[in-house]
């Protein structure tokens, strides 16, 4: 008898592996699943997530449930599914600054992404408008820009909070241009709108649904957006480049979902393919361009190199204001 030699042995215990994996997948979900969100009730993202957690259930037969968890920086939510078992019954539900800009602005981060988390797809993703008041003397982002040289450090912006996408957008728009501004955190969006409003600042980056209340009464106007080419909706409004700010200047928001490590890949690509599915549907895509929203889904391979690039970025930003947050 021919003795089985090591590769063929390791061979044999990957066909296993694989197949074990495979079957996981094929019975995967065989009960409910937990989606553990970082986001309260209600917020845009959450309600993004039922919406998907309902099409979901629908699609593999079992109640998938949102868990919120909201408050101390996402580190509840993020806790809560870190500890959770690696079986794909935990998910979890973080946006891009958590992601991306976390590592860089506290100290001691009580997790890894790429250590702690199996990267599984972006759900969703939202770009930013210059928001200025409605009678702004400003008419573009050279404008603003021009201002910004004239009197270094004396034309404000403000952010829903330190380290936000908005105060890092701001930052990469100075960093771009070679000028100084003033950033003024906010601790709650109303007022952050507001304040532009009322011409306390002169501009500060705001979504489509969080400063579009204010742009639809006229009290504020979008004067550019920071995407790589114009919004459907909004084809009046030119991108950032485009209005003489930095060439391929590019600043989004995102939401993805993320499961413990060691979840089975298998697994993992399953539960991707099918969210990938649920937000081509009809329904899903109507009430996401309501909240203007983009349905945006990644193949996983894809996601762990777009938190590469854009760890990368926020980084270069980020070191350069120096940021603590603890």
């Amino acid at each position: 008898m021919k003795t089985p030699t090591i590769h063929s042995m390791l061979a044999a215990i990957t066909l296993v592996l694989c197949g074990t994996s495979a079957a996981l997948a094929q019975d995967y979900p065989a009960k409910p699943v937990r989606i553990v969100s970082t986001f309260p009730v209600g917020s845009g993202p959450d309600v993004a997530l039922r919406l998907v957690a309902d099409r979901l259930s629908q699609k593999w037969g079992q109640p998938v449930m949102v868990e919120n968890k909201p408050g101390g920086n996402g580190f509840i939510a993020i806790d809560a599914a870190k500890r959770s078992p690696a079986d794909g019954y935990t998910l979890l539900q973080m946006d891009n600054a958590q992601t991306s800009a976390h590592p860089y602005l506290f100290k001691k981060l009580p997790y890894d992404l790429m250590r702690d988390f199996e990267p599984i797809t972006p759900m969703l993703r939202n770009y930013f408008f210059v928001v200025v008041p409605v009678d702004s003397p400003l008419r573009s982002t050279g404008d603003l820009l021009q201002a910004a040289r004239a009197k270094p450090g004396s034309v404000t912006y403000g952010s829903w909070f330190v380290g936000s996408p908005g105060h890092i957008g701001g930052a990469m728009l100075e960093q771009g241009a070679g000028v100084e501004m003033m950033h003024v955190p906010y601790k709650d969006m109303g007022q952050l709108y507001a304040a532009v409003a009322n011409k306390e600042l002169a501009w500060a980056f705001g979504s489509g649904g969080s400063a579009g209340p204010l742009q639809r009464a006229g009290k504020v106007r979008y004067l550019a957006v920071s995407a790589p080419r114009r919004l459907a909706g909004f084809p009046g409004v030119p991108t950032i480049s485009e209005s003489g700010g930095p060439a391929g200047f590019d600043l989004a928001g995102s939401v993805a979902l993320l499961a413990p490590k060691g979840t089975p890949t298998a697994v993992a690509d399953k539960i991707q393919r099918d969210v990938a599915q649920v937000l081509r549907d009809p329904e899903v895509l109507k009430r996401y361009d309501a909240m203007f929203y983009e349905p945006y889904a990644l193949e996983r391979a894809e996601y762990v190199k777009e938190l590469a690039d854009e760890t990368r970025r926020f980084g270069l930003v980020l070191q350069r204001l120096n940021i603590a947050l603890d």
